[in-house]
């Protein structure tokens, strides 16, 4: 059995170990809250983050199970430099189109639906029942909330944030480390480092 190593043992890391179980691995989890943190449910944290580099040769496929996009890319592209693989993985419930590409380290949850044509890029996060229409393009880092809709044509910028329920036009180009608000509906495009909430979405006088 293939054995995939998880750093971060949160409520994320929970659901990723899940999926990584019915796609046929084997789960171990590390966290730098290790030693005072051993156990996530039934599955034994095992160490810490250097733990796992120095572990590098006894597992076939690493995952980073943490929620901050930042965080979690640049993990991605540390580990990978050691010599890590990235899988991704695919909830069995989730819709993938065989014409759509994702990268290495992206996650698709249960009801999910990706469409043809649409690409993903790294260490993604496509959260419960959000929907991806064709030809859109995520950059790396991007977290889709659950219950997000993208529709056709949709551009993420780096590490941005489609906040749970919230809907994207057609078309509309979103800018780099963005966060979408709950609920919002997206329809005119948006700058880097923005916050934009409410129908229409508008910014906030804070940025991201």
């Amino acid at each position: 059995m293939k054995h995939l190593a998880i750093l971060g043992a949160s409520g994320h890391g929970k659901v990723v170990a899940e999926i990584a179980e019915l796609n046929g691995w084997k789960v171990s989890f590390f966290d730098d809250a290790h030693p005072n943190l051993t156990q996530i449910e039934h599955w034994s944290v095992e160490g810490t983050t250097q733990d796992l580099i120095d572990s590098v040769s006894v597992f076939q496929g690493c995952f980073i199970a943490i929620g901050n996009n930042a965080i979690r890319i640049t993990k991605q592209v540390e580990l990978s430099a050691l010599g890590f693989h990235f899988p991704v993985l695919i909830h069995p419930a989730a819709i993938v189109s065989r014409l759509a590409k994702l990268e290495a380290g992206t996650v698709v949850m249960a009801g999910a639906v990706i469409n043809p044509f649409a690409k993903i890029g790294q260490a993604c996060i496509i959260n419960t029942a959000s929907t991806i229409d064709h030809d859109c393009v995520l950059a790396d880092g991007v977290h889709v909330s659950p219950g997000a809709n993208l529709a056709g044509a949709v551009e993420v910028g780096h590490c941005s944030w489609v906040g749970i329920g919230s809907k994207v036009k057609q078309c509309i180009k979103i800018g780099h480390h963005v966060v979408v608000g709950a609920g919002a509906a997206v329809v005119s495009d948006i700058s880097d480092h923005q916050i934009v909430v409410g129908v229409p979405a508008k910014p906030k006088t804070s940025k991201c």
